[in-house]
């Protein structure tokens, strides 16, 4: 039995890349199971990480989701009561979810350093399992890269063998950077590229609903269409004299702005918006709602302030789930027309 480590950072494509490459390897005759040691509690329970849901059922997996994801954790984990277990706890439910796989798709941790606290890590659990490692790079600027190398020269350093890097949900105005300089920095580093994934909204753009899950509040309009995707996040703090030229830059998008600018709110519908997101608890004017209600906008009215909205905004990243099949379709398409993933088994093996 062989382990493949999916580590990265938030927005990498963790999740997609593990179902794309376990249906992949699925196609090539191979018996694939997940694990996630460390799951993050969020979405609709608090103590249950989403990814061992989706994996169990797109693998049709037998074991528990205790097995699978034995550990879940929040931010604030060495407060109050841990919901987590030890490195052995870990180790044994790694051995049951394993037992009759070729290969195990190990997904990491939002980043490879949580739960260093208490050893549990991704980089020390991969040398536990024995497992190789595929690093995701979500490029942003010249920085992420500078990260990427970082992670690959400390796996280096830990004996941790590694399969390569996926450049993965790039941005269009990134993707020639990415191919023409990016993918040959890291390689002259000494670090392999396995590929190039652009960004495709349809799997990578959160939705409506799930800025709703995070943020919390009331919909006060739009409730038949929180399944649209949120491509971009603009915050309406400007002079309404700017506001059309700013707001027509981004199409797809959700508008943050205070529930009591509704010069800024109405502007925002008259261009290409997925959301309003009303903050401060203010109830708007009812011509907003009155014209969302025509566009049929979704309008969040959430209680946080503007700045502490868009922190938690940052933080929201598509999930995909069970019955998502186009999702989940475009994840195995990614594989297998951007991805060497022949390369990625010639590294198990």
């Amino acid at each position: 039995m062989k382990s493949l480590f999916i580590m990265g950072t938030p927005a990498s494509g963790k999740t997609a890349a593990s179902v794309g490459l376990a249906l992949k390897f699925q196609q090539e005759g191979y018996r694939v199971n997940y694990f996630k040691p460390v799951g993050i509690a969020g979405g609709t329970s608090q103590d249950e990480d989403e990814d061992g849901v989706l994996m169990k059922s797109v693998l049709r997996m037998d074991h528990s989701l205790k097995d699978i994801i034995p550990c879940t954790v929040g931010p604030s984990y060495l407060s109050g009561n841990r919901n987590c277990v030890s490195l052995q706890e870990i180790i044994s439910a790694y051995r049951r979810v394993s037992e009759g796989s070729d290969i195990v798709i190990v997904g990491g941790a939002s980043f490879p350093h949580i739960m260093g606290c208490v050893g549990l890590d991704s980089i020390t659990l991969a040398r536990e399992f024995k497992s190789t490692a595929v690093f995701l790079i979500h490029i942003e600027n010249d920085f992420s890269l500078d990260n990427a190398i970082f992670i690959n020269s400390y796996l280096e350093c830990r004996g941790i063998p590694i399969s390569g890097n996926i450049f993965n949900n790039v941005p269009r105005p990134l993707l020639a950077k990415t191919q023409g300089v990016y993918q040959a920095v890291i390689e002259e580093k000494g670090y392999r590229s396995l590929g190039v994934v652009p960004r495709r909204p349809e799997i990578a753009s959160p939705t409506v609903a799930e800025y709703f899950e995070a943020l919390g509040g009331e919909v006060l309009s739009g409730k038949e269409n929180m399944d649209r995707l949120v491509e971009d996040v603009l915050v309406g703090a400007m002079t309404i004299e700017s506001a059309l030229g700013y707001l027509r830059r981004a199409p797809n998008k959700a508008v943050i702005t205070g529930g009591d600018r509704a010069d800024i709110a109405l502007a925002a519908l008259e261009t290409s918006t997925s959301a309003l997101i009303l903050t401060g608890g203010l109830y708007p004017d009812v011509k907003v709602i009155a014209r969302a209600a025509e566009r049929e906008v979704p309008v969040l009215l959430v209680h946080y302030d503007t700045y502490t909205t868009l922190e938690r905004c940052a933080e929201i990243s598509r999930r995909i789930r069970p019955a998502d099949r186009r999702s989940i379709e475009l994840a195995l398409e990614n594989i297998d027309k951007y991805v060497d993933w022949k390369g990625i088994l010639k590294t198990l093996k």
